[in-house]
């Protein structure tokens, strides 16, 4: 079973527990005569909500690629997840609101046999279908599942609250109804939030995983020929897509030919082990005894002498125009990089005599 089709079996779940949820709830409700719990199954039908957008946004996730969309509507889930978190964080907020109006004006709640019931029933298929979901979500890699799983888990939290203040109602008289909700709204309030911060900041682009990208550095410099691994940028189009490029160094003794069955192996194996589409670029090492070689090692042994200087890569001398370029990936420390450029070239152009240098400011995207 492949994931979308994952993702849509676990909701349709959500969907059908809800269903029966209410039901059981309309049926105690109407038979005890009780409004509230009558409503309260209603509510259970719009629980059922999150479950149908995260179907209905995977299924628009699936469309195949168009014109306008070269990489696919992958992204369409991450909108899923924030419409999720909206009505976690709209449903916090609401019970806030009504938990501060139960504080100003307190009202003494009646429980029944049949209403304690209901609430323990509603307690248990909650817990057991949130945690299922949420599960289902992690393992998945789905938001939109883990938004729905913690609605559900939310909804437990709050039929709990309900039930501790009954048995505190009934025990000593007391009714903390209000400041029990009021502490609970704002739990639901900040993760609501955090809910949404994920996949917006996905939408955003937010930088990948160390873990990934320290694996598919891993990956790649141990294929034979491949002498350093760097500029890995990945950018997200979708729990399952990945858009990316990184730079490999080679010895520039290797032929157009060899390099072309190198990149094409790394890229190949990038797909198929972690969907990512890499475009490979490459840095020739000199080698041999020649000026090449000999200004890479001053250039190259000078700059990594910088404590302010995390990498060097890139190196590349061009003889028609007597010049050097390479690429330096400063301290986070060096805010001003405009000066500190400066004073680098000049450095390296009086160890040089008189070749015109090139140093290339470069970022870390993927640490």
């Amino acid at each position: 079973m492949d994931r979308n089709t994952q993702i849509i079996r676990t909701s349709w779940i959500g969907i059908v527990t809800n269903v029966l949820l209410a039901v059981f709830k309309a049926v105690v409700g109407l038979l005890a005569s009780s409004v509230a719990i009558v409503m309260d199954a209603v509510n259970n039908l719009s629980d059922a909500l999150s479950s149908a957008i995260t179907i209905i946004g995977t299924k628009l996730s699936q469309r195949p690629a168009d014109r306008k969309h070269p990489f696919g509507h992958g992204r369409i889930e991450y909108f899923s997840a924030i419409i999720i978190a909206v009505i976690v964080l709209s449903a916090g907020i609401t019970s806030l609101i009504e938990s501060v109006k139960k504080i100003i004006s307190p009202t003494e709640p009646e429980y029944t046999t049949t209403t304690l019931i209901v609430i323990v029933v509603a307690i248990v298929v909650k817990l057991v279908l949130g945690r299922y979901v949420k599960h289902k979500g992690t393992q998945l890699n789905s938001d939109a599942l883990i938004a729905s799983g913690a609605d559900a888990l939310f909804d437990a939290v709050i039929t709990l609250a309900t039930l501790i203040s009954a048995g505190i109602m009934l025990l000593w008289g007391v009714s903390i109804d209000g400041v029990l909700g009021a502490v609970i709204s704002l739990v639901i309030i900040k993760a609501g939030i955090e809910m949404l911060a994920s996949p917006v900041n996905e939408l955003l682009g937010t930088s990948i995983s160390a873990e990934l990208a320290n694996q598919i550095k891993k990956e790649v410099s141990e294929f034979e020929g491949v002498h350093g691994v760097y500029d890995l940028i990945l950018h997200n189009y979708g729990p399952e897509v990945k858009i990316g490029s990184l730079h490999i160094n080679v010895y520039d003794t290797m032929s157009a030919h060899e390099i072309h069955g190198l990149t094409r192996k790394i890229t190949m194996q990038m797909i198929e082990r972690h969907g990512i589409i890499l475009t490979v670029g490459v840095y020739a090492i000199a080698t041999g005894d020649n000026k090449q070689t000999e200004l890479q090692s001053k250039v190259m042994q000078a700059l990594r002498a910088h404590k302010d200087i995390v990498q060097v890569h890139g190196f590349y001398y061009d003889e028609k125009e007597d010049k050097i370029s390479v690429d330096i990936v400063p301290d986070i420390s060096v805010h001003d990089e405009t000066r500190f450029v400066s004073q680098l070239t000049s450095e390296i152009q009086s160890l040089l005599q008189g070749i015109k240098v090139d140093i290339v400011i470069d970022h870390n995207y993927s640490e």
